[in-house]
C-alpha cells in the first residue's frame, strides 16, 4: 500500500508552521515560526501584527520544512490548511499559500478545522481508538467532544463564556505576568498553595463550562488585598486559581466518561501542556480505568503536524476542497 505524505499549513493565530506529515500518524518534518517576542509588548496578540509577520515568514517556513524532510512538492500527495477558526486575516495568508502550491502542483487541497487539528495531533502518538472522548481546552476553547468514528464529532458541552486558556491569561495579566501568562501561571502555581477562597464555577450536571466568574473573583480579590494594602502571594494565589480551574474540567470529564461509558480519553489544545491539568487528568483516569492520550508538548501547541494529520484523515473520506474555499473566524466543528 502507497504511503501517503500530507502537507499542513497552520496560521491561525501568531505561529506559522508547515508540516509534513506521514499516513497520518509519522512526522517527518516541522517547522513552527514563533511570534512571541514581537506580541509580548503588546500583552497579547495584535491581529494586523500577526498577519504581516505571516506574509514575511511562510515562503521560508515552507522552503525549510521540505528541506529538512529532504523531499520536493512532487513527493506532496495533498495540501491541508486549517481554513477556521482564527484570526482572519492569519488565516488567509496560509489559505492563499496552499491554494497556491495546490494550483501549480496539482496537489489536491484539504480544508482541517483548527480543533480537529488538535485533536489529530494524538494520532501522532498512537491511534485513535472509537468511541472517544477529547477533551478540548485552549485559548478559545474548552469543550468535551465525543466522536465515534473519524471526522464524527459530537459536542457533549462547551465553554458558556471564556474559555479556560483565556482565563489563564486574563488571570496572568491581574498577576503582572508577562505574555503569555498561562504557563507562568502553571509554574508559580505548583510552588505555592491552595490558600485563597475562591468559587467553584458551574457547578451543575451539565457538561458546559464557565470561567467569567473565576476570573472576575481573582480580580475582586487581588484589588480588595491592594485597598487592605496587603501583599498578595503570587504562588499561593496561582495554586488557588489553578486548583479550582483544573478540578472544574476534571470533574465535568468525569461525568461524561462514567454517563457516556467512555474508555478511552484524549486531550488537545494548548492547555494540554499544563503541568497541573496533566496530573490531575492522569490521576482521573487511573481512577475510572480509561486510556489517556495527551500529545507531547511541541504538538498542544499550534503546529503544522496536527493539521497534516488530521488531514489525512480527511483526504482519506473524500473531504476535498476546491478554489472557492474560503477562511472562517468562526466555524462550528464538522
Amino acid at each position: 500500500m502507497k504511503d501517503i505524505y500530507i502537507l499542513g499549513i497552520e496560521s491561525s493565530c501568531d505561529e506559522t508552521s508547515c508540516s509534513i506529515v506521514k499516513n497520518g500518524c509519522e512526522e517527518i518534518s516541522t517547522v513552527i515560526s514563533s511570534q512571541i517576542d514581537i506580541h509580548k509588548s503588546f500583552g497579547g496578540v495584535v491581529p494586523e501584527i500577526a498577519s504581516r509577520e505571516h506574509v514575511k515568514n511562510i515562503t521560508f517556513v515552507l522552503e525549510e520544512c521540505l528541506e529538512k524532510a529532504k523531499m520536493t512538492m512532487d513527493d506532496i500527495d495533498a495540501i491541508a490548511l486549517t481554513y477556521g477558526p482564527g484570526l482572519i486575516g492569519s488565516l488567509l495568508i496560509g489559505l492563499e499559500a496552499a491554494k497556491i502550491l495546490s494550483y501549480l502542483y496539482q496537489k489536491p487541497l484539504i480544508p482541517v478545522h483548527h480543533i480537529a487539528g488538535h485533536i489529530y495531533a494524538n494520532s501522532l502518538v498512537k491511534p485513535l481508538e472509537f468511541p472517544l472522548l477529547a477533551l478540548v481546552v485552549s485559548g478559545g476553547h474548552t469543550e468535551l467532544i465525543k466522536m465515534t468514528d473519524h471526522f464524527q464529532f459530537e459536542k457533549l458541552g462547551g465553554t458558556l463564556d471564556d474559555a479556560i486558556g483565556e482565563c489563564y491569561d486574563k488571570v496572568a495579566r491581574v498577576m503582572d505576568l508577562s505574555y503569555p501568562g498561562g504557563p507562568k501561571v502553571d509554574e508559580l502555581a505548583h510552588r505555592g498553595k491552595p490558600t485563597y477562597h475562591l468559587p467553584i464555577p458551574l457547578s451543575d450536571d451539565s457538561y458546559n463550562f464557565s470561567f467569567s466568574g473565576l476570573k472576575s473573583a481573582v480580580i475582586n480579590l487581588n484589588h480588595k488585598e491592594e485597598q487592605n494594602g496587603n501583599t498578595i502571594n503570587k504562588e499561593d494565589l496561582a495554586a488557588s486559581f489553578q486548583k479550582v480551574a483544573v478540578e472544574s474540567v476534571v470533574r465535568k470529564t468525569r461525568k461524561a466518561i462514567e454517563k457516556e461509558g467512555i474508555k478511552h480519553l484524549i486531550v488537545a489544545g494548548g492547555v494540554a501542556a499544563n503541568k497541573g491539568l496533566r496530573e490531575e487528568i492522569s490521576k482521573m483516569c487511573e481512577e475510572e480505568q480509561v486510556d489517556l492520550s495527551i500529545p507531547p508538548m511541541k504538538f498542544c501547541t499550534d503546529n503544522g503536524a496536527m493539521i497534516a494529520s488530521a488531514g489525512y484523515f480527511a483526504y482519506k473520506l473524500g473531504r476535498v476542497a476546491d478554489y472557492d474555499l474560503n477562511s472562517l473566524s468562526s466555524v462550528a466543528l464538522q
